[in-house]
């Protein structure tokens, strides 16, 4: 896979690109990087890439001319996914991470000040992504976060990949709680079961909990998740032992 990034700072995507898991997978060959800088396809002495939008509206705008030279430098064929992030994108989920990851080349464009000039999500996106209800002050921080999502269901990169399956949202809900050594830390202690050796047992536990933490914290993913029969027998347990909470507390 070959993972490009339109940016007007590169520089700050390479320290996350070259460290830990995702530094790792570019070393063993699993993935490229590569990042282009619109301001280097500006033919003006200031490399100016924004300007004001029409119709009066407050802020900057990049351009489209020069995205599109520096898209073009990246050789993007048909099969390519061009990737805008922006708060009025779809919501990116696991199922988009993992439909892309199956792709052999990704161009996020990263926006800057009020974002790009519409035209570059109508005549070069393939896909407008969102991360979430909100607004930063840059797109690199929420392509970096859809390119890791993506680049650890390649083949080889995490260890084992059989974590894969006890992601949260692999299976459409919320994973249920993991623990470690100490058995007892700050006077909570690991579930009993998980100390059992009952796989059976564990098994229906963690699936209760998986279950139990999505109904009550992201009903909206119950609502849509593939649920078995056995699921359904669990979700009417939880509802006669435990009334739905209003929430999680924040303090």
């Amino acid at each position: 896979m070959r993972i490009d990034f339109i940016s007007l700072f590169p520089e700050t995507l390479w320290p996350f690109l070259r460290s830990s898991i995702l530094g790792r997978a570019a070393t063993a060959g699993l993935v490229e990087f590569r990042t282009a800088n619109p301001r280097h396809f500006c033919y003006d002495r200031h490399q100016k890439v924004d300007d004001s939008p029409f119709g009066g509206q407050a802020g900057m705008l990049i351009r489209p001319e020069p995205v599109a030279y520096a898209l073009k430098s990246l050789h993007p064929n048909s099969d390519t996914a061009i990737i805008l992030t922006a708060p009025t994108g779809v919501s990116f989920s696991q199922a988009h991470a993992a439909d892309l990851s199956k792709k052999d080349h990704l161009v996020f464009l990263c926006g800057h000040y009020e974002g790009f000039d519409h035209r570059v999500e109508t005549q070069l996106a393939t896909h407008v992504f969102s991360v979430g209800d909100y607004v930063l002050t840059n797109g690199e921080l929420p392509a970096l976060t859809m390119a890791d999502a993506m680049i650890r269901l390649l083949p080889g990169v995490l260890g084992d990949s059989a974590s894969l399956e006890s992601d949260t949202h692999s299976d459409g809900l919320l994973s249920a709680p993991n623990y470690t050594r100490p058995e007892i830390w700050e006077g909570e202690s690991v579930p009993e079961v998980l100390r059992s050796g009952d796989h059976k047992a564990i098994a229906k536990w963690r699936r209760m909990k998986s279950l139990e933490l999505t109904r009550q914290f992201r009903p909206d993913l119950l609502a849509k998740a593939s649920l078995t029969m056995s699921d359904l027998k669990l979700l009417d347990q939880l509802s006669a032992l435990r009334p739905l909470a209003i929430g999680r507390r924040i303090t």
